[in-house]
């Protein structure tokens, strides 16, 4: 088999093995911002910060409906690579197989509830009635491109379980060139406002999710299936459930508690909710190191601990905080030196400005606590520790809506403390997140040992537990 763009992180240094791993994912994560920042740039500058405030409060709730197909690609992403450390191409192959149905299943689901509920949600948190009409335009026409989501995150999860994380760079690439093409072509050329915006963005998510299926059924061996492979399994797609549903609910929970604060963000109005935006999409970039870190820490994780190398998944924890630490710090001068230059590029108007920056000074002082999420529960996310997608869920809503309540409601901070609550729910949410990696039960998540133990226990179909057929 031919598997030169896969990487097997069993061996060699931890180090160099997650970092050549996270480039191309940074590179393809900034390229991924791409769409939303050009969204903002395009409709602050040449609609209107009404339009730009209205795409914006879509943000959380568009979250919540791709959250359930993005936490199913992590889910399958993690079986494949655990499997695929233990060498069992067998159920790595099943496992891609089954994938396609759990996806495009979740994914329609999804788009047909977004559709039907936009409405009543956006009026829920408070929509002012000069933007509620755009806001549902924008997020009935993303939700309705959920499918192309689903594709290419699961698509691109398999691929980097498998230790390719540059081939989904080059379609994100292609994807981004393709939406920023049609963003200006929809909106100076066309009219079409938030709209185009929005038709622009999900186009875009199609053409990468069909360029990147057909280049891995070409190149990748694994996605050529036989018709017998194809055939539904209802273990693998149980396994599938099992840890994606946590991911996605943990993820579903998190983007509640962002609606929950975006109401908040609406009670103060349009200004503040452009401003809010704003430090949004500039966290969102601030971000992309940490995720790239966390999905190259996921399948690194993933693969070791399929192999039961628990000494390496510990290195490549240590490693990845160090990283951390030192980015975080290198962000706070950017923030308080650039941030007026950096929230002008999305808008004109100078009281968002000045809000967008003074935020920016607050939040960038927590960053180290934003990237101390991503880490921990990368790895343990990657060595299958399901149950803790719920524990950091429920405590990252818990903090959002807690905080949001106690520090908007004190007079000395009034709308300050809505980017207060930010900072202080990723250094709380970090906390829980440490703790649950030092308690060690990560150490017995394996599904390979899993499935060993239950071919011990039940010798005479151990062949089927083990192959998926």
């Amino acid at each position: 088999m031919n598997t030169k763009n896969l990487t097997d992180m069993t061996v060699g240094s931890p180090a160099k093995h997650i970092l050549k791993f996270a480039m191309p994912l940074l590179i393809g994560n900034l390229f991924q911002q791409l769409y939303n920042m050009v969204d903002s740039i395009v409709v602050g500058n040449f609609v209107g910060k009404d339009a730009l405030a209205a795409v914006g409060t879509c943000g959380s709730m568009n979250f919540l409906f791709f959250s359930l197909s993005a936490g199913l690609a992590i889910g399958i992403g993690i079986i494949v690579s655990q499997y695929f450390g233990a060498k069992d191409e067998r159920n790595v192959r099943s496992t891609i197989a089954n994938s396609f149905y759990v996806l495009i299943a979740a994914a329609l689901l999804m788009s047909v509830i977004g559709i039907v509920t936009a409405p009543a949600l956006l009026r829920l948190l408070l929509t002012p009635d000069n933007i509620i009409g755009d806001s549902i335009v924008y997020m009935r026409v993303t939700c309705a491109g959920i499918a192309g989501i689903a594709l290419y995150n699961g698509i691109a999860a398999i691929l980097r379980a498998l230790g390719d994380s540059k081939t989904p760079l080059y379609f994100l690439i292609l994807s981004s060139i393709v939406n920023v093409v049609l963003d200006l072509t929809f909106v100076l050329a066309l009219g079409w406002a938030v709209f185009g915006v929005a038709l622009a963005t999900i186009i875009a998510q199609f053409v990468s999710a069909v360029a990147c299926l057909i280049y891995a059924y070409h190149k990748v061996p694994y996605f050529r299936l036989s018709r017998e492979e194809l055939k539904p399994h209802r273990k693998i797609i149980e396994k599938s459930v099992r840890l994606g549903v946590p991911v996605a609910l943990q993820n579903s929970m998190i983007a509640i508690s962002c609606m929950v604060l975006q109401g908040v963000v609406n009670s103060f109005g349009d200004t503040v909710m452009a401003a809010f935006t704003i430090t949004n999409r500039v966290e969102q970039i601030v971000q992309q190191p940490y995720t790239s870190l966390a999905a190259a820490l996921t399948t690194y994780s993933g693969q070791n601990i399929g192999a039961n190398k628990i000494d390496r998944v510990k290195k490549g924890f240590a490693q990845c905080t160090l990283i951390v630490l030192i980015f975080s710090l290198l962000l706070i001068p950017v923030a308080y030196l650039l941030g007026p230059k950096i929230v002008g590029i999305f808008v004109k108007e100078q009281e968002v400005i000045d809000i967008g920056y003074k935020a920016l000074r607050i939040t960038s002082l927590c960053y180290f606590g934003l990237g101390m999420i991503y880490v921990p529960r990368a790895l343990l996310n990657g060595c299958g520790d399901a149950a803790f997608s719920m524990i950091n869920g429920i405590s990252e809503v818990t903090c959002r809506i807690l905080y949001s309540q106690i520090f908007t409601h004190i007079p000395a901070l009034g709308y300050w403390g809505i980017w207060v609550t930010t900072g202080i729910t990723w250094a709380t949410t970090a906390l829980v997140c440490v703790a649950r990696y030092f308690q060690g039960k990560w150490k017995t998540k394996s599904i390979v040992a899993h499935d060993h133990e239950q071919a011990a226990d039940s010798p005479h179909d151990g062949e089927a537990s083990d192959s998926g057929h």
